[in-house]
């Protein structure tokens, strides 16, 4: 920096009140804009000081920093999102690619903001995280916020966090607003500075630009002695990650803010240094979101069902909770090793969440129960005996157990569309061995379905039709429809699309299908040796289907985006996304909602399902998102998801 020019008491005493505004507002611009200052802040107060003497009224004796308050101000370095996870393998991958152990953070539900200190240790510049390159000038409200010191020791530095506003404080405002993140997020805005104070804003401060610090924990040291509040904070080894994601969310419910997730960063900022950054989030550090609604309640049982893989799997019995609306009775464990990682007992206090607003989830274990929970040691639908692969159990012998083959047609029927088998009808046919393999649903006949109690004539007449309207299958449904591991939906489009035919697709290698974009060499495995073991029911399928190849399965598939498929949860639902989306374009989402039978009209209106917002939004809501939490505070259904949230869906969809 330049060395700094004095101005004497006499050179002050003798300027005019006009010559005082200029040479004010020529420093204003110096210190705020160019950030090269000329005076030293001593005598930038003597100028101020001698202003206020001569003329008391002048508009720039106004509030700390009004004079800039909203203008743009350009990030010393990239505010990045912070990139996503939604599960413990996910973490765990994300935690291989460095060394050393790992700060773990409550993700705050508030405003990103940067306060700038000049090198005599005055609050210089705040701003809001804006586009990630640039944000707006906050300076003067950011001032007000008793957290946040107007002067340090030591300096240049920048410290980031987050402006929020507490739960107890946002008691009084409830009735009038949605949230105190989108409270906070206009106070802070606020024109006149002490209205903005008397909103009684907070800040949390978990970064520290322009210091010497090596580690995460030592950045933290030295916010607090710069005179921020503590930020409750955790140093864990790698083997402790989940259970530092744990640590805050039984604690969510007790915190006097809100909190949307975990974040964890390397400890080690030679780690980030050596990881660097994407142009949206840096490599270093991942927030673990929670998802949907969240709530605890008790586990009262245990029931084991048979999935059409074979897979035994659990799924918890609860105490009636309300999440996103709905009573939940019913939750996923998904495998025998999730459930013991989870340590569950039968009576146990546990927290559950509505994923995408739809499927009921344990999280984790508040407190642990007395009973001890034990896996089936024989097929609670055949009697089979019970083997154990990694986390998962199995029959050890599907193809003669019950649910299995049920499963496996009541698939079939879902993917290609034929409406009318229900699971009761499915027991029942299966039972009298009239329905035990998928090649039966095409050799029923009147007299077969009679046989099955509450089928009368009108009703196996529709049966029937049912079956004659699918014996022609465009390739990437008959695909799909097999129940292949992998096989799902958009992957069976795109082998479909790429082999053409199913003559090619069965004389696939594994090298082909694995070279294909996205796919790899366990994908490819399970597809090409799913295919071989499921060579005979295919044979068999093929004297009694007519597929559509090529062109014709385009002109099928076309009709079907029309249609959708009648067993999707998206059918009859309608979606608008807003934001930036991640994993796909906003014509490719569209797409898959309308091949669900979905509709993706182009605005927010009170009848429509979904607004689904892009993991890479911004600060700034979107118009669209406005609207629809309007809506939603009108009383309207409409739903307001993550794009990671429609993932899930249309997963589970395929599922």
């Amino acid at each position: 920096m330049a060395q700094l020019r004095k101005i004497s008491a006499t050179e002050i005493e003798a300027m005019s009140p006009e010559q005082l505004e200029g040479e004010i507002t020529r420093h204003n611009t110096l210190y705020w804009d160019s950030q090269e200052p000329e005076i030293s802040d001593y005598d930038y107060d003597r100028l101020i000081e001698r202003l206020r003497a001569v003329r008391p009224d002048s508009p720039l004796l106004g509030d700390f920093g009004a004079e800039r308050f909203g203008a743009d101000v350009a990030h010393s370095s990239p505010m990045l999102s912070l990139d996503k996870c939604y599960d413990d393998a996910q973490l765990m991958s994300w935690a291989s690619k460095f060394e050393g152990d790992v700060a773990v953070t409550p993700k705050m539900d508030g405003v990103a903001c940067a306060i700038r200190y000049d090198d005599s240790g005055r609050l210089a510049i705040a701003a809001t995280r804006g586009n990630g390159t640039v944000g707006d000038d906050i300076t003067r409200n950011v001032a007000t916020i008793a957290d946040v010191p107007n002067r340090i020791e030591g300096g240049p530095l920048e410290v980031r966090g987050e402006i929020y506003m507490k739960l107890s404080v946002f008691e009084r405002y409830k009735d009038q607003f949605a949230n105190p993140r989108n409270l906070a997020a206009g106070a802070i805005k606020q024109k006149d500075s002490e209205k903005s104070r008397a909103y009684g804003l907070s800040f949390a401060g978990y970064d520290l630009l322009g210091s010497d610090a090596k580690t995460e924990a030592e950045k933290f040291e030295r916010i607090i002695a710069l005179g921020f509040p503590e930020m409750e904070r955790l140093i864990v080894n790698k083997d402790e990650l989940t259970g530092g994601y744990r640590h805050f969310a039984e604690k969510r419910d007790s915190l006097d803010f809100e909190i949307d997730g975990v974040v964890f960063k390397a400890n080690e900022l030679s780690e980030h240094e050596r990881l660097g950054a994407t142009g949206h989030h840096p490599r270093y550090a991942l927030a673990y979101k929670f998802q949907g609604d969240q709530g605890t309640t008790t586990l009262d049982a245990i029931e084991w069902s048979v999935a059409r893989s074979g897979a035994i799997t659990p799924v918890a019995l609860i105490a009636p909770v309300t999440l996103s609306g709905a009573e939940v009775r019913r939750a996923s464990l998904h495998n025998w090793g999730y459930l013991q990682k989870l340590g569950m007992t039968i009576g146990a206090k546990i927290v559950v969440t509505r994923r995408g607003g739809v499927i009921p989830h344990v999280e984790f274990v508040a407190e642990p129960g007395e009973e001890k929970i034990v896996p089936p040691k024989t097929c609670p639908s055949c009697g089979s005996d019970v083997t154990q692969v990694d986390d998962f159990l199995f029959c050890s012998h599907p193809l003669k157990c019950p649910d299995v083959q049920r499963g496996t047609i009541k698939h079939f029927c879902k993917v290609v569309d034929i409406q009318g088998f229900g699971d009761k009808l499915l027991a029942e046919a299966f039972d009298k061995q009239i329905l035990v393999s998928v090649v039966d649903i095409y050799t029923l006949s009147a007299e077969k379905l009679l046989e099955i109690e509450r089928v009368g004539d009108k009703t196996a007449e529709n049966l029937l039709a049912q079956v004659d309207a699918h014996r022609e299958i465009e390739l990437a449904t008959f695909l799909r429809a097999l129940g292949i591991e992998d096989l799902g939906q958009q992957v069976s489009r795109v082998i479909a699309d790429h082999f053409e035919t199913l003559a090619a697709v069965r004389a696939a290698t594994r090298e082909q299908v694995a070279a294909l974009s996205g796919f790899g060499d366990i994908m490819a495995n399970n597809i090409v040796s799913g295919l071989t073991a499921e060579a005979e029911i295919i044979d068999a399928l093929l004297e009694h289907v007519t597929l559509l190849e090529g062109a014709a399965a385009a002109a099928a598939a076309a009709a079907a985006a029309g249609e959708g498929a009648a067993g999707s949860a998206l059918r009859g639902k309608s979606f608008v996304f807003t934001g930036k989306l991640e994993s796909f374009d906003r014509k490719t989402a569209q797409k898959l909602v309308k091949e669900r039978g979905g509709e993706a009209p182009a605005g927010v209106t009170k009848e429509l399902s979904y607004l689904v917002v892009g993991d890479g939004k911004e600060d700034k809501k979107s118009s669209k998102q406005k609207k629809a939490e309007k809506y939603v505070a009108e009383g309207c259904e409409l739903k307001i998801i993550s794009e990671s949230e429609f993932k899930q869906m249309l997963e589970q969809d395929d599922a």
